[in-house]
């Protein structure tokens, strides 16, 4: 059940009216649910068992406590810069379980987290493979290692959120992995342990998934002909939620799928879920400033905006648009709900048959993965608050940002 529901025409999450939250922190505010998230995380956890091991994506959601509160449940995280490392670290994750993706690793990145001892490098191409030998060569240690492999196959999600298809830069090239294998075995500073791959974001069908399965069983097994032996299969994230009526598989039926495939096969199962545990745990609280109605569009102008929430912009995503308040004394019509940002396409939401007024509160809902951390000081504004609900508590995890916060790096030249 969503943690969000209408009690007497209130939207609340948990047992907190989401309006009494707006009046104490103000808009345009991000609120995140406690129960959400952890009954997330743990349907992956509990289907896969004692099998694997869990990584969230920390990119999804970075927040300081939303990575505590996973911490404190087991988790492990999937992490793609040192930032994401020290967060981690910070939030009280265990460095065993945290695996390091992501490009374009620097050797100031795979330096630090040899140090704190991470339990295996995602590696997406052959040079960084050779870099992250030498560095762990020189600091006297062996890192472990798993390959990046693209399937190159087709996740059908929008293209900027395709990752296993050739064209894409993620990951080595599969008819590319054999050889990479083969040198990374050769070099005493690596440990080969795994097999991964990512093949996108927002899957509502599990067909891509157990595709991309199938390829990497068979790349298992030739490497094992060449007497490289893999101890796990990490499937990374990716499975989609419901922004508007998609059917993505159950978080356990989805494991269920891949752990019979997997069959008696030795290797243990990493996966690495961002999205499908925080989407839906988080709403993007906005108040509508002015209403312009016009004759080809109603336009509501929110103090919400492109810098807050860049999805709908950047992915044309679609999010679900809830009234704070039910069955206002207003027309209902249908509006175009922008943003203050000087951007044609600051926009939140297009077409939506709404009663609003001035001063009407919404929510955008579905913004738990994918939204403030992608948010920014555009037009110097200044990012929004982030509050962690629990029950009847509040939790305000990130204070607004000030003026002086916005311009604190910056400096005047002296004449």
């Amino acid at each position: 059940m969503s943690a969000f529901q209408y009690r007497n025409g209130e939207l609340y999450v948990e047992d907190l009216a989401l309006n009494t939250l707006a009046d104490n922190y103000g808009t345009p505010a991000y609120v995140y649910s406690k129960a959400a998230i952890s009954e997330s995380y743990l349907a992956y956890a509990q289907a896969l068992g004692e099998r694997g091991k869990i990584c969230y994506a920390v990119k999804a959601n970075s927040n300081l406590a939303v990575l505590q509160l996973l911490a404190s449940l087991g988790a492990g995280f999937d992490i793609v810069s040192l930032g994401e490392l020290e967060r981690v670290l910070l939030a009280g994750g265990e460095p065993g379980k945290i695996i390091f993706s992501g490009v374009g690793k620097t050797a100031a990145e795979m330096r630090r987290a040899l140090e704190v001892g991470i339990a295996c490098f995602n590696v997406e191409s052959a040079a960084e493979l050779e870099v992250l030998a030498s560095v762990a060569a020189d600091m006297g240690v062996q890192a472990s290692i798993s390959l990046r492999v693209n399937p190159d196959v087709d996740a059908q999600t929008h293209p900027y959120i395709s990752t296993g298809l050739k064209e894409n830069k993620f990951g080595i090239e599969f008819q590319s992995a054999l050889a990479v294998y083969e040198r990374a075995a050769s070099l005493a500073s690596l440990k080969v342990v795994g097999v991964d791959c990512h093949i996108g974001s927002q899957l509502t069908k599990a067909s891509p998934f157990l595709d991309a399965l199938d390829r990497l069983l068979v790349l298992i097994d030739q490497l094992a002909a060449k007497g490289i032996v893999i101890e796990h299969l990490d499937l990374g994230g990716g499975l989609g939620v419901d922004y508007q009526g998609e059917q993505p598989p159950a978080i356990a039926d989805y494991v269920n799928m891949v752990l019979q495939k997997l069959a008696d096969r030795p290797q243990s199962l990493i996966f690495e879920p961002g999205r499908s545990i925080v989407a839906n745990a988080g709403v993007l609280l906005t108040e509508v400033i002015y209403l312009k109605p016009a004759e080809a569009h109603n336009f509501a102008i929110v103090d919400a905006a492109m810098n807050d929430n860049i999805r709908p912009s950047l992915y044309q995503a679609w999010q679900k648009v809830l009234p704070l308040q039910e069955n206002i004394e207003a027309e209902e019509r249908v509006w175009d709900i922008v943003g203050p940002i000087c951007e044609t396409g600051d926009f939140l939401a297009k077409k939506r048959e709404l009663k609003l007024q001035t001063g009407s509160r919404l929510a955008l809902m579905s913004s738990g993965a994918y939204g403030f951390v992608m948010s920014s000081n555009y037009n110097s504004r200044g990012r929004v608050c982030e509050i962690l609900v629990d029950g009847e508590q509040a939790h305000l995890v990130r204070e607004r940002e000030t003026f002086a916060d916005v311009i604190r790096a910056e400096k005047l030249i002296k004449n």
